[in-house]
């Protein structure tokens, strides 16, 4: 990432000023105190003076309201769950270390179920630039303070989508690292062996230098599923990438010909920028495995994260999060561990096609539906956002979400949006692929 050449003091004042500017509710949850931010800032510009190093001096960021930011409130999206943390999570505290300033918390998809950025007591997240689309979830507001250039940067997390549908939404970059990379310690868990912490920006050097900052070299004793990447990690040599791109038909774009031809044409791009090989790929097996998130067993995960709450304070949770989290309860052990069977057997069937491609490139979303489709239909909906997204942390990959525009956008909607995906440990494979594609040009394109 460039250097930035700007007052840490002067960013906070930005930043307020860029939220004043926009005034729309359903964004922020709370915003840190004003002199509470510019203290911070003033201290980082002053040791900077000093000669002191803190790379990510003179940015912003926020943080999903799932995340623990000391002395802010955390509330996953439920008043009723609040409470305030003494402490940062380890991964905010990465990056205050490293000079970035906290804004406050965004709003989310209550307890981080769901797909669309609709489920919160704190209103509809509204999309950066589209009002008619949702802003996707449940990292919504963490999205939409980034692209609406409220923030440099900022946080979510993502368990079955939610760091890659909402940048796809707002048309920005999204980086949901490998399971395990970045601690979770200081995390509200939605499914604690899947979570991952995300990062948002509008361009790929800020992002990829945010998520790389946040990677653990050593397991975090703080977060049992936290986990270092193994020896022997390379990179593809550039002229021996194969890019796989997933082989859809109609159905696949939620019977959108529109989407389906968007795809086509962001997809070749990304081929012909990488200068790599390709070919198809069925996915047939990697969305069967999504399916097993939801219409499985693993959703029971979300009863033993938060359960025991939700049940006790059904008439202050969303209905539709209160309905998935309690039929969760209901599963039988003996399902999870069928269905974890049944994630192996399709794990096992997706070993030729990585032996085959270095990166999988889908559609982020078969569509952006509008706010008033996600209304009238929240559970369908949000399944149909989730079909490129579910299976890839249960099935233990990496991936890359970023706006690759095309001639068949039209004003009224986000650019095309891809996700890149490899195996495991493969992060800066990704990062290497989309470098050639964007040339880290700013991602948002601005229509409000």
């Amino acid at each position: 990432m460039s250097a930035i050449d700007r007052r840490a003091v002067d960013a906070v004042r930005r930043a307020f000023a860029a939220i004043d500017a926009d005034g729309r509710r359903g964004i922020w949850i709370e915003l840190v105190d004003r002199a509470a931010a510019l203290a911070p800032g003033a201290a980082i510009d002053s040791a900077v003076a000093g000669g002191a190093v803190r790379p990510l001096a003179g940015t912003t960021f926020a943080v999903k309201d799932n995340i623990d930011v000391g002395g802010v409130p955390t509330t996953a999206g439920c008043p009723a769950f609040a409470y305030t943390p003494d402490r940062h999570a380890a991964a905010v505290r990465v990056l205050v270390d490293a000079g970035a300033v906290v804004i406050g918390k965004t709003n989310l998809d209550q307890f981080a179920t769901g797909l669309v950025g609709t489920r919160s007591p704190y209103g509809i997240c509204p999309n950066a630039h589209w009002p008619r689309l949702v802003s996707g979830g449940s990292s919504s507001g963490s999205a939409v303070a980034v692209a609406a250039g409220h923030v440099d940067f900022a946080l979510g997390t993502d368990t079955a989508g939610s760091g890659r549908i909402p940048a796809a939404c707002n048309g920005i970059i999204g980086i949901k690292p490998t399971r395990g990379r970045v601690s979770t310690a200081g995390v509200v868990p939605a499914c604690r062996s899947l979570d991952c912490v995300t990062v948002f920006a509008r361009t790929l050097g800020l992002a990829s230098d945010v998520a790389s900052r946040l990677a653990t070299t050593t397991p975090d004793p703080a977060d049992p599923w936290s986990r270092a990447a193994p020896d022997g990690i390379v990179p593809a040599a550039s002229d021996g990438w194969c890019i796989g791109v997933a082989a859809l038909g109609l159905d696949d774009f939620d019977g959108d010909p529109r989407a389906a031809r968007r795809f086509d044409a962001a997809s070749a791009q990304v081929v012909a920028t990488s200068g790599a090989h390709h070919e198809l790929v069925d996915v047939a097996p990697f969305v069967r495995a999504g399916a097993l998130l939801y219409d499985g067993a693993f959703v029971a995960e979300r009863f033993e994260a938060i359960g025991e709450f939700v049940v006790a304070h059904r008439e202050d949770v969303d209905p539709v999060v209160a309905g998935i989290v309690t039929a969760a309860g209901d599963i039988a052990a003996w399902e999870v561990f069928r269905d974890r069977t049944r994630l192996q057997e399709l794990a096992q069937s997706t070993l030729a096609t990585w032996a085959a491609i270095d990166v999988l490139v889908v559609p982020s979303a078969p569509r952006v539906p509008t706010v008033a489709e996600v209304l009238a239909a929240p559970v369908e909906r949000n399944s149909m956002l989730g079909r490129f997204t579910n299976f890839v942390n249960l099935l233990d990959l990496c991936a890359l979400t970023l706006p690759v525009p095309t001639a068949f956008d039209e004003d009224d909607e986000p650019p095309t949006s891809v996700t890149l995906i490899a195996a495991a440990w493969r992060d800066d494979l990704l990062v290497s692929v989309a470098r050639r594609l964007l040339a880290d040009t700013p991602a948002t394109r601005r229509t409000r």
